[in-house]
C-alpha cells in the first residue's frame, strides 16, 4: 500500500506506458453542448515551437489583475482541413455503430489519398493491377457508381444519434514537414439536429474548413498529441523512485525489491524499466491568444523556429506549453470540462526575437 510519507512514484492511470500506435493523437469522444449553431468540434495543425508574449490580465480575481503579465506560448501551424466525407451512427445495445458514409467526389484529387485510375470501374482497376477482385487499394472507400444522393437519402432515413465529419490535413501546404501523405481523422459536429447536420455537411462536402470557421480567439480548448519519445529509461528516470543507499551491495539505481514470495510473480504494480515517452496525452483547457489567417508570416523569428523553420500557413498561438516535439501533429477539441468563467484576451507583445540562442 502507498504511504503518506512516501506515497507511490509514478500514476497508475497511465498504464501501460506503450508507445502510441500513431503519430497523432486519436479522438473518440465529443462533448455535448446545447448550442443551436452548427459547427465542427475539431481541428488539427504542427507544431512549430514556443514563444514568450505580453498580455493583459483581465482575470479580475488575480493578484496581477489589469497588469501586463509575460506568458509562455506555443505556435502551431493550421492550415485549412478538406472535408472528404460525412458519416452517420446509430445507437445499438452494443454502443455506437457506424450507419453509413457519404464520400465528396472530389475526394479522389491526387494528395495521396486514392491511387490513380479514378475514372475506370473497379473491375478495370483490378484487373490492371493484377490485383484480385476483392481486394482494395487507397486509403479511402472507392465509389462504385454510387450517387451521394441516393446515399444522404439513406442516412436521413436512418435513425441516427450523431452525425461527424471526415476530414484530412494537407501537409503539402506546410513547408517545414517532410511527411506529404495526408491523414484522416474525424472530427465531431455540434448544434442543430441530425437532418440539420446533414444538410450542413452536405453543403460542405469536398471543401475545406479553416481554423477561424472552428474556433475564436480567447477559448479554452483540449489538445491531443503524442509525447517526445526518449526511448527506454531506467527506473529512476522513469517513474521518479528514490536512489538506494551508498551501503547497497549491488546498485543504486534501482527498486528494493520485486515483491514478495509468496506471490511468485511480478506484479503490474511494481515500477521498472521500459518505454518513456511516445504516448497519448491530452492537456486540458489550454486557451486560445490569437487566430491568425494573414499570409504574411508576423509570429515567425529571427532565423525561424528551432528545428522547424518558418510558418507559412494560418497560425493559431496558445498559451503554454503543448506535448510532443516540432513538427509533430496536434488535434484540438472542444474543452470537456471547461471552465465556469473565460476571460478576453489583450496582447500587447508577441516575441520574434531569435530563438537560436546567439
Amino acid at each position: 500500500m502507498a504511504d503518506r510519507h512516501n506515497p507511490r512514484r509514478g500514476s497508475m492511470g497511465f498504464s501501460p506506458r506503450k508507445r502510441a500506435v500513431r503519430p497523432y493523437g486519436r479522438i473518440t469522444s465529443w462533448p455535448e453542448t446545447e448550442s443551436s449553431e452548427i459547427r465542427v468540434q475539431g481541428f488539427a495543425g504542427w507544431k512549430a515551437g514556443m514563444t514568450h508574449v505580453l498580455m493583459v490580465d483581465t482575470n479580475p480575481y488575480s493578484t496581477s489583475a489589469g497588469q501586463e503579465v509575460r506568458k509562455a506560448a506555443t505556435v502551431v501551424e493550421v492550415p485549412p482541413m478538406k472535408v472528404l466525407a460525412v458519416r452517420g451512427y446509430h445507437m445499438t445495445p452494443y454502443g455506437m455503430q457506424t450507419v453509413g458514409e457519404v464520400w465528396a467526389e472530389t475526394a479522389a484529387s491526387p494528395d495521396g489519398l486514392m491511387p490513380r485510375f479514378a475514372n475506370q470501374t473497379r473491375g478495370e482497376r483490378d484487373a490492371e493491377e493484377g490485383r484480385k477482385p476483392a481486394m482494395r487499394a487507397g486509403r479511402i472507400p472507392r465509389r462504385d457508381g454510387e450517387v451521394n444522393s441516393e446515399a444522404f437519402e439513406a442516412l436521413s432515413n436512418s435513425s441516427l444519434c450523431e452525425v461527424r465529419l471526415i476530414v484530412s490535413t494537407q501537409p503539402t501546404l506546410v513547408k517545414s514537414v517532410p511527411s506529404k501523405t495526408p491523414e484522416i481523422m474525424e472530427v465531431g459536429l455540434v448544434g442543430g439536429d441530425n437532418s440539420a447536420k446533414l444538410e450542413w455537411a452536405k453543403e460542405r462536402l469536398g471543401g475545406e474548413i479553416g481554423v477561424d470557421d472552428v474556433y475564436q480567439s480567447g477559448q479554452e480548448i483540449d489538445v491531443v498529441g503524442i509525447t517526445k519519445g526518449k526511448g527506454w529509461q531506467g527506473v529512476i528516470k522513469r517513474f521518479g523512485v528514490k536512489l538506494l543507499s551508498h551501503k547497497n551491495s549491488k546498485r543504486r539505481r534501482q527498486i528494493g525489491n520485486m515483491g514478495d514470495f509468496g506471490t511468485g510473480y511480478v506484479r503490474k504494480t511494481i515500477r521498472q524499466a521500459g518505454q518513456m515517452g511516445y504516448h497519448q496525452r491530452t492537456e486540458l483547457n489550454k486557451r486560445v491568444l490569437r487566430i491568425s489567417n494573414s499570409e504574411e508570416s508576423d509570429v515567425t523569428p529571427a532565423g525561424g523556429f528551432l528545428h522547424y523553420g518558418e510558418v507559412s500557413n494560418p497560425y493559431m498561438i496558445i498559451q503554454g506549453s503543448l506535448p510532443g516535439p516540432a513538427k509533430r501533429l496536434l488535434r484540438f477539441r472542444d474543452a470537456v470540462r471547461p471552465k465556469s468563467s473565460t476571460h478576453e484576451v489583450q496582447l500587447t507583445y508577441v516575441s520574434t526575437s531569435s530563438k537560436q540562442g546567439v
